[in-house]
């Protein structure tokens, strides 16, 4: 693999099947990226008895594309959208060292096409996106019982940091 870094942060993986290419999402992504949140939705429903039944959706894809505060990153691997994720800018509890902060949410990759870094390529535009807004604290949330994707982000050098719990009262 050969990679590049253009000035605006972004990185090209270039493979033996084509380029890993992100870019900030358009408008016209829109309909391939409901489907990944579709995709999301399908991974996660083992992992969270609270989701409701049915067809729901966790993001304003729409809203979070043109939002100032918010980044939505793709990849595109030989012209087609295989990875999507986004950075959205938040201010932390008062008692926190940090002024502002980037969530990551809505990281997805094409099963086809996972194993080939597409979601590496995808965090590394995020973190450059979010050191150009002069941040330097990144969050995310992954279901404990999410082996694949809890050693995804403990290899991107993400750490274990508060556990929520849950009670359901019936």
């Amino acid at each position: 693999m050969v990679e590049k870094r253009f000035t605006n942060g972004y990185q090209r993986a270039v493979l033996n099947m084509g380029e890993i290419i992100t870019r900030s999402a358009r408008p016209a992504d829109l309909d391939i990226l409901l489907t990944f949140e579709q995709g999301i939705i399908t991974a996660e429903r083992p992992f969270d008895p609270t989701l409701k039944e049915g067809e729901i959706h966790y993001y304003d894809l729409g809203l979070m594309i043109t939002a100032p505060d918010v980044e939505v990153i793709v990849a595109e691997l030989d012209g087609e959208l295989v990875g999507s994720g986004y950075a959205r800018i938040m201010i932390p509890k008062s008692y926190l060292k940090h002024s502002r902060y980037c969530y990551l949410g809505f990281m997805y990759t094409k099963p086809e096409h996972r194993g080939k870094g597409v979601n590496n390529k995808v965090l590394e535009a995020l973190k450059a996106w979010a050191l150009s807004q002069d941040i330097r604290e990144l969050r995310l949330e992954v279901y404990h019982q999410n082996q694949p994707a809890l050693k995804a982000y403990e290899k991107a050098g993400f750490k274990g940091h508060l556990l929520e719990m849950r009670l359901g009262l019936n």
